[in-house]
């Protein structure tokens, strides 16, 4: 665990060197943000680069480490000869700010990270949250799976595929398991680093991008308590009926009454925390509630869409500082627009809808600049070339890098030949689903899924504020593309970029909130409409993270992982086993060995289709000695007889005896060893 740490302060260290050397004039705690997320990017990517001509192995992290330090030293004889930005009250507001809104945040991601990881239970189990259940044992494969390989590697789950999944988020936590991290630490500390940095980033664009000095805090809320009107649907006819019994007096009716109601509450609150997705955020049927929080349902789950919004929200910060104030900064010599291309060239393989994202940010932030002139221009008005020729540079550089990802991994699984295709024409995504029709309104759809703040947002729109109009010239490319493309066969992916526009315009929202409740300074009831107004945005947000709180399940028995640490422990790293195809599969996850075929719960949504193989697997289980020619197809050595493979197949015990030796069993699971991998490794 030490030396893993140690190895991420290192790169930390490196990325504050660089951007102090590179932009020095930025604000201080803006310079300390994008700092550590450099050296994180750097984390996530020059250990990869190495694994390219190495293993992700020791070699591949010392080649990495050489490559920041020559990067940091390249920076320093390119840096910006300026004294720094000092210290002033501005830093010291946002910094109260943070400890206000960003240390609690932090806490609770760190709390649900580490009960929604792999927590270790009191019986030897394994313990998950209600949103991590499903896709943290994928990322986990991942994480173990990719320790020791060459890359590009396959699937872990699907060998003979190139992993064309955006991988670098989780190979920063394969970082912390080779550096000797366990499992569940290499998962949690580097998952909740990610989640404060984005807390902090979010509240750096709301102190640059609004006017008000407390606005900074609204768009933290805004973006990170989303929830909508959800909890209307909860409590809907909740009062209970009136009393009828005749032999009560009037106040026995009122107090039964009073009584039915607090008691109807009640059990629509402990269904709300003890159902599976049934918070006011997520529920798609019946009441097509699909806004879900951000904080339970993407960040803590989704770790490559946590790590891109990591690298994502530094992107969006450079696009607004270094195109809005270049006028202003003219001994700049472009270092920002530079790392602006850089960063925004490595996003493909952290996360993909991140990169998109950006990408039409961008087009939309050039489009405005190019119609309403030199945003932020001062005296000198510049021509249309002055203002496109660094956009181009930008641009150039980021394509350029960012293309061989583009080609070699994620247009390799975007046109996958499958069953099912991607980049459909889909109007008004999940509320039309499969294109058959809207389930909602098409405003009401949006209004009850997002609440108050999307009323605010149109009404925000009609104000004349440049400042806000570029920025939903930002977002609205983002917004027009989740809305008419279907970029994934899952059509609730495109969330994954309604969300990115809408944290730009969570910035429009808090800065009009800000202005009309100056407008209303001396109103009677001016508090209490804020509160009124609070408790409808925020209500459903915190049943959600309530909710989440208390969630509680089982992953993996005592036996399971007990299976899981023989399989890491015992065999060689490179081994390929038969198994079935549940997800929550500890030869792959916990072990991170390789498996002929994982779940249609991931390979579906990646473009594959199984059937040959699932078909193949249950021909070997209930014929073994029939069957041999299935290992041998995938080089396979093992095979994992579990309670699932012998709940989904009839399985040939005496036969699998034959074919191969027990190594080991418990009340769970066996492993086999094949006599013909024997043969072959002799």
């Amino acid at each position: 665990m030490i030396a893993s740490v140690v190895y991420t302060l290192l790169f930390l260290v490196f990325g504050l060197a660089v951007v102090r050397f590179l932009l020095p004039r930025h604000r201080p705690l803006n310079r300390i943000w994008l700092g550590l997320c450099f050296g994180l990017l750097g984390e996530m990517w020059f250990p990869a680069i190495g694994a390219f001509f190495f293993r992700f192995d020791a070699g591949a992290h010392v080649f990495g480490a050489a490559v920041m330090l020559a990067i940091t030293i390249l920076c320093w004889f390119l840096r910006d000869r300026r004294d720094p930005a000092p210290w002033n009250e501005e830093e010291s507001r946002l910094l109260r700010q943070v400890l206000i809104i960003g240390i609690p945040l932090t806490i609770l991601g760190g709390y649900l990270q580490y009960t929604h990881v792999m927590r270790v239970g009191t019986a030897g189990d394994w313990r998950v949250g209600q949103s991590t259940y499903g896709d943290l044992p994928m990322h986990m494969s991942f994480i173990t799976g990719l320790v020791g390989k060459k890359f590009p590697a396959d699937y872990p789950f699907f060998p003979g595929a190139r992993l064309s999944y955006p991988f670098l988020t989780d190979t920063l936590s394969s970082t912390f398991v080779l550096l000797g991290s366990s499992l569940q630490a290499a998962i949690i500390v580097p998952g909740t680093l990610m989640m404060a940095l984005c807390y902090m980033g979010v509240m750096v664009l709301g102190r640059e991008l609004t006017a008000g000095k407390k606005t900074a805090l609204l768009v933290a809320c805004l973006f990170f308590f989303n929830g909508g009107l959800g909890f209307l649907y909860d409590f809907d006819l909740a009062g209970g009926t009136w009393a009828a019994e005749k032999d009560l007096t009037f106040f026995g009716k009122i107090g039964q009454t009073v009584s039915g109601w607090f008691s109807t509450v009640g059990e629509r609150i402990s269904h709300i925390m003890t159902g599976y997705y049934k918070t006011p955020t997520n529920q798609p049927d019946p009441n097509n509630l699909r806004w879900s929080n951000v904080i339970c349902d993407l960040m803590i789950p989704q770790r490559t869409l946590l790590g891109g919004w990591c690298m994502v929200i530094p992107c969006f910060y450079l696009l607004f500082s270094e195109f809005r104030a270049r006028t202003r900064d003219p001994e700049n010599r472009g270092r920002g627009i530079v790392l602006l291309g850089i960063w925004a060239g490595a996003l493909p393989l952290i996360h993909t809808h991140s990169f998109l994202a950006l990408a039409l940010a961008s087009v939309g932030c050039l489009c405005y600049d190019l119609i309403h002139g030199d945003p932020g221009a001062m005296t000198v008005r510049r021509s249309r070339w002055q203002i496109l020729r660094p956009y181009l540079i930008y641009g150039a550089i980021a394509v350029a890098l960012a293309l061989p990802q583009l080609i070699c991994f994620t247009f390799g699984q975007t046109f996958q030949e499958s069953n099912h295709s991607f980049l459909v024409f889909q109007f008004n995504w999940v509320n039309n689903p499969s294109g058959q029709g809207m389930r909602d309104l098409y405003l009401w759809f949006y209004i009850k899924n997002i609440g108050l703040p999307f009323l605010a947002l149109i009404a925000a729109l009609f104000d004349r504020n440049p400042r806000n109009r570029r920025i939903f010239a930002m977002a609205l490319p983002i917004i027009l593309a989740a809305e008419f493309i279907r970029f994934q066969p899952n059509e609730y992916d495109n969330i994954k970029l309604f969300y990115l526009a809408w944290l730009l315009c969570c910035l429009i929202v808090a800065d009009w909130c800000s202005r009309l409740w100056k407008r209303l300074e001396g109103m009677g009831g001016r508090r209490f409409l804020a509160v009124l107004a609070a408790v409808v945005t925020f209500l459903s947000a915190g049943l959600t993270i309530a909710r989440e709180c208390v969630s509680d399940y089982q992953a993996f028995s005592r036996e399971a992982v007990e299976a899981g640490e023989y399989v890491k422990d015992r065999t060689p790293r490179d081994a390929v086993f038969v198994t079935g195809t549940q997800h929550l599969n500890p030869v792959v996850a916990i072990a991170g060995r390789t498996v002929v075929c994982g779940p249609d719960l991931w390979l579906y949504w990646h473009g594959f289709d199984t059937t040959e193989r699932q078909s193949e697997l249950r021909a070997f289980y209930e014929d073994p000695e029939g069957h041999p020619e299935v290992p041998e197809k995938y080089g396979a050595e093992y095979v994992y007889l579990s309670s699932y493979e012998r709940n989904s197949y009839d399985v040939d015990l005496e036969g699998m005896d034959k074919v191969g030796v027990k190594i080991f069993e418990n009340d769970e699971a066996a492993i086999y060893r094949l006599y013909a991998g024997m043969e072959d490794a002799g």
